[in-house]
């Protein structure tokens, strides 16, 4: 048995002289001030519910939805994103949170700092008539400022998307495995008889570098990085290079056409990308094509909400004859995170053949054009978790010819799923069991 020098005290260890080496102090007051901050902090936005004040969505995402006790520790990872989305002031704070920034440091507050999205802002559809103009890591080698942005801030109020750099910078998976992996692809479905277009499109730092600020986060390497990826991209990996057709157009129209608060390009770049492939696949089917401005229209623009604002961009649409009489041109598709269909009635100047656009924004953001083109089109983003890999596969099977449409980024970041190893096989073994000829 123990000796009673050896027994613990028989009181609380907070109780024991200070001097003693058991001695603990209680935090009974500043835990109870823990608990009673963090009750506020969760029940505060349900009452606020109460009395009729909604929270908004101001950033490029939907409001988390409270998470569900069948989730296990995912509720409670879960907690922290639902509360600070249920904030019905948020808006606000942000706002004066920028304003004293500003007033006293002379530059915006930092809000964008963080991690950017692998897949980058969606494209927003116009806005119907009576709209509100709202939405209803380290630092990199030679860089001077520590931490990617989401948003690069720019002259005269011009906003770049942050992983424009940072993909070149970091990739999560070099730019040789990518174009060998698209190669890989390119073989498959021509071996079974179907063509297969390969197209990059620009970033907007690429086509539209004059308002990038003198320095921001991978500013250094992505631009010594980008002439040899171009290389690589349009040489091994027989890219279509969109460039010198998009400088043509900024040139023709008298100003960029990409928006100055938007990641993407405007309906002149739409045009630009329906013409090129048009002409790939059918050399000579665009001669008789005609093309008008046919009015102005907003949209949301994309950059404005991952800083927690709003903002409108404002678009020249076309019209788009194939034929030189009839008006082809029609509304932008919202969503191709399912297949998406699209026919008509074939004209002259147009393309017939079973098509599919395995792309990305910049095909949403174009597809005002392409359905004007294609009379038998199918859309489908690669980047989806929401179609099964099997239906997925189907479409490349339905269709005789293949377009793969990848934004820079996403190619010099490695950010490419249709690279997976699974993903390839099922489409060869799919394709040499269905061959066209």
């Amino acid at each position: 048995m123990a000796s009673e020098s050896h027994q613990l005290p028989a009181v609380h260890e907070a109780y024991l002289p200070r001097e003693h080496a058991l001695h603990r102090p209680r935090h009974g007051k500043r835990q109870l001030t823990a608990l009673i901050c963090a009750l506020l902090f969760f029940t505060t936005p349900t009452l606020l519910w109460v009395f009729g004040v909604r929270p908004t969505e101001i950033e490029n995402h939907k409001l988390a939805g409270f998470p569900s006790i069948g989730d296990g520790f995912g509720f409670f990872t879960g907690l922290p994103q639902w509360a600070i989305d249920q904030l019905s002031f948020r808006a606000g704070a942000i706002n004066a949170a920028d304003g004293v920034s500003r007033t006293v440091f002379g530059e915006e507050a930092p809000l964008d700092q963080g991690p950017s999205s692998d897949s980058g802002p969606i494209p927003a559809p116009p806005l119907q008539p009576g709209a509100p103009n709202a939405p209803t890591t380290p630092s990199s080698p030679g860089s001077s400022q520590a931490g990617y942005r989401k948003v690069v801030q720019g002259l005269d109020g011009w906003l770049y998307y942050g992983y424009d750099a940072e993909a070149k910078c970091t990739p999560t998976q070099d730019l040789d495995t990518t174009l060998k992996k698209v190669d890989e692809l390119r073989a498959a479905v021509e071996a079974s008889g179907r063509k297969f277009v390969f197209v990059v499109t620009p970033d907007k730092t690429t086509m539209v570098p004059q308002f990038l600020p003198d320095s921001y986060p991978g500013k250094e390497c992505s631009q010594a990085a980008a002439p040899n990826d171009w290389y690589k991209m349009t040489t091994v990996g027989h890219s279509l290079d969109l460039r010198p057709a998009l400088a043509a157009s900024a040139a023709h129209v008298g100003h960029p056409i990409y928006a100055p608060n938007d990641t993407h390009w405007q309906d002149e770049g739409g045009i630009v990308l329906t013409r090129t492939l048009a002409e790939t696949i059918q050399p000579g089917v665009t001669t008789s094509w005609m093309s008008t401005p046919d009015g102005r229209y907003d949209a949301i623009a994309d950059l404005p909400l991952l800083l927690g604002k709003s903002g409108v961009k404002s678009n020249t649409q076309y019209s788009l004859r194939p034929d030189g009489v009839t008006d082809r041109a029609s509304g932008f598709i919202a969503n191709i995170d399912q297949p998406v269909h699209r026919t008509s009635a074939p004209l002259p100047g147009t393309i017939s053949k079973p098509t599919l656009i395995y792309g990305d924004s910049f095909s949403l953001a174009s597809s005002r054009y392409l359905t004007a083109a294609f009379t038998n089109l199918t859309y489908l983003a690669y980047s989806t978790d929401k179609t099964p890999q099997a239906q997925a596969v189907n479409q490349f099977v339905d269709s005789q010819v293949v377009v793969l449409q990848a934004v820079e980024r996403n190619v010099a970041g490695g950010l490419v799923p249709f690279t997976d190893e699974g993903f390839i096989s099922a489409v060869k073994t799919a394709l040499a069991e269905h061959p066209i000829r």
